[in-house]
């Protein structure tokens, strides 16, 4: 009896909390298209339908076989022409691929034509003339999760691999996507629904003398499984997070150290101006590069020094905007002078931030107090180097790995959270869990305990999208680009 009621429990619960996402049939809506490949000149241009009725207006404008009579996942040669004037718009290739099967799970078509603005233009416009309407941005994946192809972390997922600026992120990407973070999520809310509906069955059910009894210390005992799961998980939250946004690293120093020179030599291309002389970077320069996996978002910033030039004035205080929310800061020095009152500042300006000292141009003879210079960094790294040998570069990129990955190598079988809304999410699930417990200590009656048990359970469905809100779900879509 005890182990069909609960479970009965359990089912019923599920079901009833899911209801919005698990099991459900697929989004009843209009026919959607888009151009889903990049706007400009290239090899192939992609208009993408998907709805009931994308075979049908696809068969429309295509001249060839009958696309409605063709079997599912199959390509097929031939021309779109406009129905009205007969005019040939262009010679394509059509995929037809037929519910449920599909990204959406309804018929999708994909029409591929020549790359140009104009072409693929004018093929987007006669789909929507037959009946289609513009997709909204990020519409296609959002069917596929209210349809259940996939959950919300997937959807993200999609979403970071586009926009993935090194290898290791993109492999944390394909990990979500694949559904690895999906399973141990529902996991944990699994356990924490099977304490909340033991509890229930307490409370509901007492005459059952077969029922085993919750008991705080038993409660306890099965929160901590869920508690040290999650605490597992944000351990390495940073590192994910490294991989999916980036480090945001500032290059500082007075005028004339090398910080654009540096910028070329890890972008590997003349990417800032370099001249002798001083104050030649007045504004901020942002470039991507990638270091050992790691993606790090570049800032070169005008050299820090007291001047009377306004427009340079204004690029120093750029710079100190930059430094104050940088991740990390490469602080740059050169060897063949000494310390001045502006690097003294800069070192004051640095504090408790994470930074690399790095000294420059160690070819030329050394003027540099060196002792000093390490009082001051406070043993933060240092780092000689010649950028005008390209010496030191490979030192610089181990330190900077080092420190964020503490010589650690990169699991790839680990589960990496690198979404801040997930991240966000497991904390507050967290902090519910921890309030559990310190109640559960206090002896608080079962029945209140579970509340902040349910809590967790809720936080945690919102990364999957079980219990998130149609709010959230619509701004997070918005955020794509569209086609995809």
């Amino acid at each position: 009896m005890w182990i069909s009621l609960f479970f009965f429990l359990f089912v019923i619960r599920l079901t009833i909390e899911t209801d919005r996402n698990g099991g459900a049939d697929c989004v009843e809506g209009d026919t959607i298209a888009a151009i889903s490949t990049p706007i400009g000149e290239g090899a192939i241009s992609i208009v993408r339908l998907s709805g009931d009725k994308a075979i049908d207006i696809a068969n429309r404008i295509f001249k060839g076989k009958d696309l409605t009579k063709v079997p599912s996942h199959t390509l097929h040669y031939g021309k779109i022409v406009d129905p009205d004037t007969d005019e040939v718009i262009d010679e394509v290739i059509v995929s037809v691929m037929r519910a449920p099967k599909t990204f959406t799970v309804e018929d999708v078509v994909e029409i591929n034509g020549h790359g140009g603005m104009i072409a693929v233009k004018r093929l987007l416009q006669l789909v929507l003339d037959q009946g289609a309407r513009l997709a909204e941005p990020g519409e296609f994946t959002k069917r596929a999760f209210l349809n259940g192809r996939i959950d919300l972390s997937q959807a993200e997922a999609v979403m970071d691999i586009i926009s993935s600026q090194t290898e290791q992120a993109m492999k944390v990407a394909l990990n979500q996507l694949e559904g690895r973070l999906s399973k141990l999520i529902r996991n944990l809310r699994q356990n924490l629904l099977e304490i909340i509906a033991h509890v229930e069955v307490n409370i509901d059910y007492p005459e059952y003398d077969d029922v085993e009894e919750m008991t705080h210390h038993m409660m306890e005992e099965k929160t901590d499984v869920v508690l040290e799961e999650i605490d597992r998980l944000l351990s390495v939250a940073e590192q994910g997070k490294i991989f999916r946004e980036g480090i945001k690293t500032a290059i500082i120093g007075r005028p004339n150290v090398g910080k654009s020179s540096l910028l070329n030599a890890l972008v590997q291309e003349e990417r800032a101006i370099v001249t002798d002389i001083a104050g030649t970077t007045r504004d901020v320069i942002e470039e991507y590069v990638n270091v050992r996996g790691i993606p790090l978002r570049l800032m070169d910033t005008a050299g820090i020094r007291e001047t009377d030039d306004i427009v340079e004035r204004i690029g120093v205080e750029k710079s100190r905007q930059i430094l104050e929310s940088a991740d990390l800061t490469l602080f740059m020095l050169n060897n063949n002078e000494p310390l001045t009152d502006d690097d003294r500042m800069i070192f004051s300006m640095l504090d408790d931030m994470p930074y690399i000292v790095i000294i420059n141009k160690t070819d030329l003879e050394n003027e540099l107090d060196l002792k000093e210079v390490e009082k001051l960094a406070d043993g933060k790294k240092i780092i000689s180097m010649s950028l005008k040998h390209q010496e030191g570069i490979e030192a610089l990129e181990e330190a900077i790995k080092d420190l964020f990955f503490e010589n650690k190598l990169v699991d790839r079988d680990e589960i990496y959270i690198s979404n801040v809304r997930h991240i966000d999410l497991l904390k507050k699930a967290k902090r519910a869990l921890l309030d559990a417990k310190d109640a559960l200590t206090m002896q608080v009656p079962l029945d209140i305990v579970q509340i902040d048990v349910r809590r967790a359970w809720e936080y945690l469905g919102e990364i999957v999208g079980d219990t998130a809100s149609e709010s959230i779900i619509d701004q997070l879509f918005s955020q794509f680009c569209l086609g995809k």
